[in-house]
Parts: structure tokens; sequence; C-alpha cells
């Protein structure tokens, strides 16, 4: 299965779609330390709430209670920033900025794929609006904030109303997108596909190649997990999406040992060519 991937990074032909996971192997706090700080910061008791709460719902409280998101985005710029030389010894960011891939889109908000192409002397061009698209320059990657980035407020998709407006799909980075994969294979890591956001994605990329009528002529993409599940596989695979796992491996060593078969793999394919 793993075939097909390599060939596409060996050709520059796929696009990385990086998730929180990626962060999350060098200390990223996770969504329950926001959920747990903004109850603090409005002196919410979440226990009346049984756990029947998210952080974009939270979010949105925050947004309505204090006029501005401003205060949490500086609260989370300062927290979810890695320290230098725990980016540098991650071995997960080193062989993203080894896989080369033209393309990375994430999710993320913080600044961590960027200081890890900045440690490892990879040149990139980091987009975060529709301004910033003329910046792309040909052999360069793109670094897509995909949701926004702490640099600029408005970017950042973190409250209810952010991530319904969303939907719509036809902000200028989701056409760039678009565009992106049609003609591109698709790895995505470091996500947990309970992520409603990220599965409507992947459900209107599917249903784009359907309307199109060459269906069968699509790229393949992948998505990587950290544990078997055949029900969320059976589902992907409906979608048209490759769903690869690391079999008796610890979920947090799973990401690494992953990468680091498809680098060597993409690297005995360059030495043959």
């Amino acid at each position: 299965m793993l075939e097909d991937l390599v060939r596409a990074i060996e050709e520059r032909q796929a696009i990385l779609f990086a998730g929180a996971g990626v962060s999350m192997t060098v200390g990223l706090p996770s969504w329950q330390t926001l959920i747990e700080h903004i109850a603090r910061e409005l002196e919410i008791d979440l226990s009346q709430f049984d756990g029947d709460i998210n952080h974009l719902t939270l979010a949105e409280f925050y947004r309505l209670r204090q006029g501005s998101i401003g205060p949490l985005r500086s609260w989370m710029d300062r927290n979810w920033s890695i320290p230098e030389d725990a980016l540098k010894a991650s071995r997960v960011h080193d062989l993203i900025c080894r896989l080369d891939f033209p393309i990375i889109y994430t999710t993320n908000f913080d600044r961590n794929l960027e200081t890890a192409f900045d440690l490892h002397g990879r040149d990139y061009v980091k987009i975060v609006n529709a301004k910033d698209i003329a910046r792309v320059r040909n052999g360069v990657t793109q670094i897509v904030k995909y949701h926004g980035d702490f640099d600029d407020d408005k970017s950042i998709v973190i409250a209810e109303t952010d991530y319904l407006e969303r939907l719509s799909f036809e902000s200028p980075l989701d056409i760039k997108f678009r565009s992106d994969a049609l003609g591109k294979t698709i790895l995505f890591v470091g996500y947990s596909m309970s992520d409603l956001n990220i599965r409507f994605l992947l459900h209107r990329l599917w249903r784009t190649w359907i309307g199109s009528g060459y269906d069968r002529d699509r790229p393949p993409s992948y998505v990587f997990m950290l544990r078997h599940n055949p029900v969320e596989e059976a589902v992907l695979e409906q979608w048209g999406l490759r769903v690869l796992t690391e079999k008796d491996c610890p979920p947090d060593q799973a990401l690494e040992v992953f990468l680091t078969k498809l680098s060597e793999a993409v690297g005995k394919k360059k030495e043959k060519a």
C-alpha cells in the first residue's frame, strides 16, 4: 500500500496535512488544557457539565464574555510554543523536513513546523490568507496554516462560530486546498478521526471527485491512524482514503515509526532512480 505514496513523495506530488498530534509529540498541551484554562479564567465549574462540553463552545463563550478572542490567543501563543532544543531533537519534525513535501497544510496555530524548518535550514513560505498565496515560489515548501496563525487573531478558527462558518468550504484557503488536492496525493497525520471539521473536509473532497465523473482517476490519499479501528477504516475507505497504521506499536511511538519507514523507503527509491 505504501508504494504509491512513496512514489508520489519522491516525485513531489504529495501533500502533507498535519494535525495537533504532530506537535503533541514534543509536548504541545491538549485541548483539555485549554478547556481548563478558560474555565479558570471565567470562573466556570466544569463539574456541572459532567464532561459534556468542548473547547469550541467554551471558546465561543469566552469571546462573548470578553469581547475578543485576543487574550486567549495570547495565552495560547505563550503556552503552545515548544522550546527550540525540543523541536531540534524531535525525530517527527526532522522526518517531516526530510520528506520534503512541496505543500504542508496544518490546522495547528503554533509555529512549531515553521521553527523546525528554520532549525533544519529548510526554506518555506507561510500562507495564512489570500495575500500570502501571491508569495508562493517554485521549489519552496508552502506551509499553509489552514485554521489560522497566532500572528493574526482574525485568521484563527477556534470558536464554534469559526468552525461553522468554515463549513461553507469557500474561503480562499479552502479554494486553494481544493485546487491543490485534486491533482496530488494527500497524507493526513496527527488527527483524531472524531474531528468533524476534518471528516467534513474529507467527505467534501470525495464528493468533488464523485461529482466530476472521474473519481477512478483520483490520486490515492492516505490517513495515518495511531490505532487500528475497523469501523473508522471502513468509513474512510468508502470516501476513497487508504488507512495506514503501525501494528503492535505503542500509540505514542507510532507516528515516528511510520514516518521513519516512509523516509527510508523514499530514500531507497531516490537511490535507484
